[in-house]
């Protein structure tokens, strides 16, 4: 492909360099993920992405932005005021992106999501639990709880691909006979139904806080 050396003249823009970023991610990881390499997939200058977008770290932030943003087309159809059913929907349409990008997902985990739909999503979610009457405390608590439990479960999980459990570990009934008899019940690892469960004992738990 031809590099052409101004970005207006390519047809550039943020969007479509953060759409472009995502997709090399996703496919060749964030160790060969880089400014130079970006602009020969848009067959543009480097400085032509510069023009629109300041530096490698806002890069990875427009990178970020773009995945969250396909959690909020999926939210804004939800009309819900319930903090829980909030939670829980945004909780399954962070998987679900995960799942989509699991090699830009660390980028979520590693980095401050400050961006306006990142915030908008917390907004959304807080607004609801003071609405429902849970102390400002518990709401200013349950996004960090709620996203320590999906980022690091997701973290962990999502190497595999979506709704593949992984093999139920082996324990020695003798030197682990707890572990060992648990065991059976870890036969759906990684699976929709195990994050529905570990999903509901974080609810519970923002739930019992605030009715102490």
């Amino acid at each position: 492909m031809a590099r052409r050396n101004q970005g207006t003249s390519a047809g550039l823009g943020r969007e479509r360099i953060a759409a472009a970023a995502v997709a090399m991610v996703d496919r060749d990881g964030l160790e060969r993920f880089g400014v130079r390499r970006l602009a020969q997939e848009l067959g543009v200058d480097p400085m032509s992405i510069y023009h629109h977008i300041k530096g490698k770290a806002a890069l990875l932030d427009a990178l970020s932005e773009s995945v969250l943003t396909e959690m909020a087309v999926a939210a804004d159809e939800d009309t819900s005021s319930d903090w829980e059913e909030i939670a829980r929907r945004t909780a399954h349409g962070y998987r679900e992106m995960a799942y989509r990008h699991p090699r830009v997902f660390p980028l979520l985990v590693t980095r401050a999501q400050t961006s306006p739909v990142a915030v908008s999503a917390l907004e959304r979610l807080v607004t609801a639990m003071r609405e429902a009457g849970l102390p400002d405390l518990t709401a200013a608590d349950a996004p960090m709880v709620l996203f320590s439990f999906l980022n690091g479960h997701l973290l962990a999980r999502t190497g595999d691909g979506p709704e593949e459990p992984s093999a139920v570990p082996a324990f020695d009934s003798t030197a682990y006979p707890a572990m060992a008899a648990i065991a059976p019940l870890m036969a759906d690892f990684g699976s929709l139904a195990e994050f529905d469960r570990m999903l509901d004992t974080v609810l519970g738990g923002i739930r019992d806080r605030a009715g102490r």
